[in-house]
């Protein structure tokens, strides 16, 4: 990340907190655990990543000496930090449902951090939705059993902005009318197994072309020779891909979830962990996908998903409606006006 963020004109500091290795090739894909899920929160990102970016963050805004920050929302060391130096800071939410961050579970380690940190105790942990939140996603996506907060404001997600990428020249030559997108997003491309294989299997003598990205860590070669109708990237810029599109077939995570929604296509979702359980049963609830238990589904379930999504027009419609609200809300300049008016006061 800290490359990206150079690459695109920005300073970077690096802050601590890895979450995960880089892994050299695909492990086994384990069952869908929730419970797991929710520990991982708790004795990972509230606990030893949480401590490493509060002492790397204190030092950086010690020296840098910052007006405000700006935080993902489970980072949860920048809030602490944040609160110790009386400096105000916007959320910016990374999870489409909401339902993944569980104060019950996260209160005590992050009470022993404050207290670390020379803070009192939070027990409604406040401290998670203070001064300003922001929502880069559609309400309705959004589990209503975890509703935005009062300081919460709902913004277009970047997915349906324009882009300076160009689609790839061969997108229009491909033989087919229609098209799938297959991914597995950009961490669990490398966990999923055999998972890649099955989905391709069960497209790939459709009527469609089928459009897959597998990330960097894996080479398409190693997928094997697919016809014509078959083409294997590394990676494609979405959004200039996905208006080419008419269905996606994908891991449930949150970006590309709402990706897909910005331009009304219906899904087959294959959630393996984090927060994919929870946004593939929020999107089944709003009718604009089909979910598959990734561990078991066969090419026979992947191929009827596809076609039921493609064929079934309440799904198309399902998806338009999402679309049409998630171009009612205010850009990304909305969200800058608000983080300046947070500074100003």
């Amino acid at each position: 990340m800290m490359t990206m963020v150079a690459a695109a004109g920005f300073d970077a500091f690096a802050t601590g907190g890895t979450t995960f290795a880089e892994n050299a090739g695909r492990t086994a894909l384990t069952p869908v655990d929730m419970e797991r899920e929710y520990r991982v929160v708790r004795d990972s990102y509230a606990g030893p990543i949480a401590r490493a970016r509060a002492a790397a963050l204190a030092a950086l805004c010690n020296e840098w000496r910052p007006d405000v920050l700006v935080r993902d929302e489970l980072d949860f060391g920048a809030a602490v930090v944040c609160e110790r130096a009386g400096l105000p800071y916007a959320t910016v939410l990374v999870i489409a449902t909401g339902a993944l961050v569980r104060p019950e579970l996260i209160t005590e380690s992050l009470n022993a951090l404050r207290a670390d940190n020379g803070l009192d105790r939070d027990r409604g942990l406040a401290m998670l939705t203070r001064d300003l939140v922001l929502s880069p996603f559609p309400p309705s996506l959004r589990d209503p059993r975890f509703p935005l907060p009062e300081t919460g404001h709902s913004i277009r997600p970047s997915a349906i902005a324009a882009t300076s990428a160009a689609a790839p020249a061969w997108l229009s030559s491909l033989p087919e009318r229609r098209t799938i997108y297959v991914t597995l997003g950009t961490v669990f491309n490398v966990e999923c197994g055999d998972l890649y294989e099955r989905v391709i299997a069960g497209l790939r003598d459709l009527r469609f072309n089928v459009v897959v990205t597998v990330g960097e860590q894996i080479d398409p070669r190693d997928l094997g020779p697919q016809p014509a109708n078959v083409r294997i990237e590394r990676y494609i810029d979405h959004p200039s891909l996905l208006r080419h599109c008419d269905a996606v077939v994908c891991h449930a995570g949150s970006g590309t979830v709402v990706g897909a929604l910005a331009h009304a296509l219906p899904m087959v979702l294959l959630p393996m962990g984090a927060d994919q359980p929870l946004n593939a049963r929020r999107c089944e609830g709003l009718g604009v996908g089909r979910v598959l238990d990734s561990a078991k589904a066969t090419p026979a379930s992947v191929r009827a998903g596809i076609c039921a999504v493609l064929t079934e027009p309440a799904y198309r419609q399902a998806a338009e409606r999402v679309r049409d609200e998630i171009i009612a809300l205010p850009d990304a300049r909305h969200a800058v006006s608000l983080i300046e008016r947070l500074t100003a006061e």
